[in-house]
């Protein structure tokens, strides 16, 4: 199936981002998209400053949308945004399917809260709470879900390696980070025998917190990359992992009885 990565370039106007996603979600399915990924909070600036201002219900407006344009399309429809739910604001993934359903929400596991002393302090904390749950979802094959830091991770992806043959990451590293680790932490999945897709939103210099851009999509080598620009990436998701995990067969080589990566809690749509 192909899958279609929006590098969005997301404005303080929310109506102007849902305006573009209808519009870029048409052109990605017109080109024979059947899942479609959208950026780490598409309809809102990156920042803690701004997720108060922006966060809605889901189901609301941006979901509604979303809803709509997945069922237009007839397609699988994958983004972020900031969620208000019960006095508690989350960074929220919400995935629908081509009949407009819900079918997950994916909470960001991990908060990005980081200070490099003259360089970057980030705390998601001071205004976000985590999701604590895996969550993953079927289409042409298993999907799983993690959100920008949740890629760090890596005992994250051994985990969704047992079900699943695409890591989906809405994410938006920075100028400091994106460069060092943006791709690096993607072809590490490799080891986990998947394909991993990131969309990040497009890069604005002018910004309070600039996004590295280049959304990718991996598969151990880089099949599709974009610029930093607002564009469309896609990628023909191929059934050809059974055999690559047959060849190199890392899961039923794993020593069990020395080390062990489990899940607490599991999620699913």
């Amino acid at each position: 199936f192909r899958l279609a990565v929006v590098q969005l370039q997301v404005s303080s106007d929310k109506a102007n981002n849902l305006s573009k996603v209808r519009r870029l979600v048409k052109e990605a399915a017109g080109q024979g998209s059947k899942v479609v990924l959208l950026p780490e909070c598409f309809n809102s600036p990156y920042g803690t400053s701004f997720f108060s201002k922006y966060a809605e219900k889901i189901p609301g407006e941006s979901t509604q949308m979303l809803s709509e344009v997945a069922k237009e399309n007839k397609l699988h429809l994958v983004g972020s945004i900031p969620e208000e739910d019960s006095g508690k604001l989350y960074n929220t993934c919400a995935v629908f399917g081509p009949e407009g359903e819900l079918i997950l929400k994916h909470r960001k596991i991990h908060l990005f809260d980081i200070d490099v002393p003259g360089k970057i302090r980030f705390q998601e904390s001071e205004t976000l709470s985590p999701g604590n749950s895996l969550s993953t979802f079927d289409t042409f094959c298993r999907v799983g879900v993690g959100i920008c830091y949740d890629m760090r991770f890596a005992e994250l992806a051994q985990l969704y390696n047992r079900k699943c043959q695409l890591l989906v990451y809405p994410g938006a590293f920075n100028m400091m980070t994106g460069p060092a680790h943006w791709e690096l932490l993607q072809r590490a999945a490799l080891d986990n025998q998947m394909y991993v897709a990131t969309a990040s939103p497009a890069r604005d210099e002018a910004a309070s917190y600039v996004a590295w851009g280049h959304s990718t999509v991996v598969n151990g080598e880089v099949i599709a990359k974009a610029g930093h620009e607002e564009s469309i990436i896609y990628a023909d998701i191929l059934q050809y992992l059974a055999d690559i995990r047959q060849q190199i067969p890392i899961s039923s080589q794993r020593r069990d009885d020395l080390y062990a990566v489990t899940a607490m809690q599991q999620g699913s749509g």
